[in-house]
């Protein structure tokens, strides 16, 4: 079995991105990791350089500015990475620059990749999810969060990134037939010191919309970021991922949540309870069919 990783990354300096703890999380399982760089002058390629392992092949790429609207250009430039992989590779592994596997999942994911390899029915393999917010000590306990997603694909061309790359699609539009693991992702794209954070929504922000990211929603004055503005959390206590252990121990900032309080809308509240009882999130939007 041959196995690609494949991402894409910009600006990874200038807005705290922890691409090489992303890359060094998969490389266990990675026979060659493709990353597309897009254009920026901030030591993001030499960062990636730095981890120095010759299973790593940089491409440089321009991002495309016609193609802000809805996030468009990370799926673009997710394609142009998975593209570049080896024709002969039976998986693809993605993950984005502020995702880290954690090492526990490895022998889960090899195990599932090596099962499914000969079915031809099954399109990708789905994670389960982790969104850290604030700090690495809390997680996002709310029906906002997307629970799972699709991060190993079948080495197929027909499959491309979809929308602002979250997940993916086949043909014309269809969605992937997959097999959920027990498998995490642990998904840091909301824990930065606070300026940092903020410097982040509005830089990345701008690929969502023309007019970019509306900084009267996320700051409570020019220069920070309000995590406060959140509606439920949950405490972490268990482990993070091993490579993540220095960028932790270097957390310049202090973030606290009274998980007590939330914030959380009438209909959320009825959703989280239902799920709670059920086991089940109803009126959930999936990027996927199960199989």
């Amino acid at each position: 079995m041959k196995v690609s990783g494949f991402s894409f990354i910009k600006n990874a300096v200038k807005f705290g991105y922890p691409v090489t703890e992303s890359i060094q999380s998969v490389l266990p399982l990675c026979d060659e990791f493709v990353i597309a760089v897009g254009d920026c002058n901030d030591g993001t390629k030499e960062l990636i350089q730095s981890i120095n392992d010759p299973r790593i092949k940089i491409i440089d790429t321009v991002w495309n500015e016609n193609l802000r609207t809805g996030g468009t250009v990370l799926a673009d430039e997710t394609n142009k990475a998975f593209n570049a992989i080896a024709p002969d590779s039976d998986w693809a592994f993605y993950i984005q620059g502020d995702e880290v596997l954690h090492e526990k999942h490895i022998d889960t994911a090899k195990a599932a990749m090596l099962k499914y390899k000969d079915n031809i029915k099954v399109d990708g393999l789905l994670f389960k999810y982790l969104h850290f917010w604030g700090s690495f000590d809390y997680t996002g306990d709310s029906s906002r969060w997307y629970r799972n997603e699709i991060r190993i694909i079948r080495n197929d061309k027909s499959i491309y990134s979809y929308r602002d790359a979250q997940g993916f699609r086949k043909g014309d539009n269809k969605k992937l037939d997959v097999k959920p693991i027990d498998a995490y992702i642990y998904h840091y794209g909301w824990v930065r010191e606070p300026k940092a954070m903020q410097n982040k929504a509005i830089g990345v922000g701008r690929y969502w919309s023309e007019e970019g990211y509306d900084e009267k929603k996320v700051v409570f004055d020019k220069n920070e970021f309000d995590y406060g503005k959140i509606d439920v959390l949950r405490k972490f206590t268990a482990t993070h991922p091993a490579v993540m252990t220095k960028r932790i121990a270097e957390k310049n900032w202090q973030f606290d949540y009274d998980i007590s309080k939330n914030k959380i809308k009438l209909k959320d509240r009825i959703k989280n309870s239902l799920e709670k009882v059920t086991g089940k999130r109803f009126f959930d939007y999936k990027n996927y069919h199960i199989i």
